[in-house]
């Protein structure tokens, strides 16, 4: 088995590495936050103060961040992985970050001696505490083939994509779609109720037809309809509108390099920058859905009183 340094015990993070330490790993895991220490260690990861102390005598550092600029300063700051890890370690970075992050990590990795994975994943939190979640690694082939073994016990699906950027650009590709998609399931949500279908008929229906998709199984914007839906939680976050925006614009920049116009990612993009700025950034991502009703309001969501 073996021993491994985990930083970042957030939502994901948390439940990631506790499936770590079921399979018999060992693991030494760091967060800022009190509570997420509080309950990695409830879980059975061993809880430091700094990641120096983390990566003393890892084989793997995982990292599982909210944003680029946590993970760059984790891996370059002082004190950070680069600066402590024993030299030749596999990192693996699960965070969102965007391509030219990831194309750093991999170059200055490299070239301080460290093999580097970008290892980021689908699934969401409920994929993290069930062991379930699609890993997506670029790297050289054997750093990859090494990265293949370590996350099996934290997978349903692990695909080794090929080179180094490579499966963050999955993961970039794969939220644009559910973004975009989330936007049909909404507008379609509203038609249905608008000409008078009951919600739980009319997604009996779609979901057995060509309107199937991951947000409608999951995110149905009506309470009662499916149980995971954050309608039934007055839109509590599964995945925030805060992160859809983050991951989407880094998914538009990259399409704007290469030159790809991405008419309906902008739209959506659009969507979750107004959700923010009324201050709904910390609400799940399919409160989209309130965008596609006549009055902007939406069942199973009641606005905060001004």
């Amino acid at each position: 088995m073996a021993n491994i340094a985990w930083i970042g015990l957030g939502h994901m993070g948390g439940p990631m590495s506790a499936n770590l330490v079921a399979a018999g790993h060992a693991v030494r895991g760091v967060d800022p936050m009190s509570e997420a220490r509080e309950a990695a260690a409830s879980r059975g990861v061993a809880v430091v103060d700094s990641v120096a102390e983390a990566v003393a005598g890892a084989d793997a550092v995982f990292t599982s961040l909210p944003r680029s600029e946590h993970v760059r300063e984790v891996y370059a700051g002082d004190g950070g992985v680069w600066a402590t890890a024993p030299a030749g370690v596999l990192l693996l970075d699960t965070s969102t970050v965007d391509v030219e992050t990831s194309r750093w990590c991999h170059e200055e990795s490299a070239r301080r001696g460290f093999r580097f994975v970008d290892s980021p994943v689908s699934g969401g939190i409920a994929g993290a505490a069930a062991g379930s979640l699609t890993f997506m690694l670029g790297g050289d082939a054997d750093a990859t083939a090494d990265a293949r073994e370590l996350v099996e016990p934290m997978a349903g699906h692990v695909f080794e994509l090929g080179g180094p950027t490579l499966g963050i650009a999955a993961k970039l590709a794969n939220n644009l779609m559910l973004f975009v998609s989330l936007l049909g399931v909404s507008e379609g949500a509203a038609l249905a109720d608008s000409l008078g279908l009951d919600p739980k008929r009319f997604f009996e229906v779609a979901s057995v037809s060509s309107g199937e998709s991951w947000p409608l199984r999951l995110w149905y914007p009506a309470p009662g309809v499916v149980e995971t839906s954050p309608a039934n939680r007055n839109y509590d976050a599964t995945f925030t509108t805060a992160l859809a925006e983050k991951d989407l614009s880094f998914a538009v920049d990259a399409g704007t390099t290469a030159g790809l116009p991405m008419p309906a990612s902008r739209v959506a993009l659009e969507q979750f920058e107004r959700l923010i700025d009324e201050g709904f950034g910390g609400k799940d991502c399919s409160l989209i859905a309130k965008f596609a009703t006549a009055d902007g309001g939406v069942p199973g969501f009641t606005p905060p009183a001004a």
